[in-house]
């Protein structure tokens, strides 16, 4: 292993030269499969021009700027649409707990009906009275 690095071999000595350029060849025509958005992106949107020179450090600033944008956008959405799936689930519970109360309320009502009550209350042994009540009147000296 340490073998292959220690040998070198003397070619012709280095020299500051000018060297040739290989020929490119001729791009070859691509296929067109079908429809691509991407593909008319690249015909009308010239990017390539604008990578030429490397990446254009201008732009970070607003790229970044638009990118924390679009994630606080994706994030809100998110929250909106979670906060109204529980708004959901609570009108749903409310209707719930809304009939219940309807059907307690007219229960209670029925329950509290004199004839009701004189009925629930005879197998006890009490009855309804038939006289009407009357005053019990003390005096001021009998205490």
């Amino acid at each position: 292993m340490a073998s292959n690095l220690m040998t070198k071999r003397a070619s012709a000595p280095r020299a500051n030269t000018v060297r040739l350029k290989p020929e490119e060849e001729a791009p070859k025509p691509r296929r067109r499969k079908g429809f691509s958005i991407f593909g008319l992106l690249e015909k009308y949107a010239n990017v390539d021009a604008l990578f030429e020179e490397g990446v254009p450090l201008k732009y970070l600033p607003r790229i970044l700027f638009l990118t924390l944008l679009t994630l606080f956008y994706i994030g809100n959405t998110h929250y909106a649409e979670k906060t109204i799936r529980r708004i959901d689930k609570v009108k749903v519970e409310t209707e719930d707990l809304r009939a219940d109360y309807t059907t307690l309320k007219s229960d209670y009502m029925e329950a509290s009906k004199q004839s009701e009550v004189a009925r629930n209350v005879a197998p006890l042994g009490l009855e309804e009275s038939s006289s009407p009540p009357y005053q019990v009147i003390v005096s001021e000296d009998e205490y």
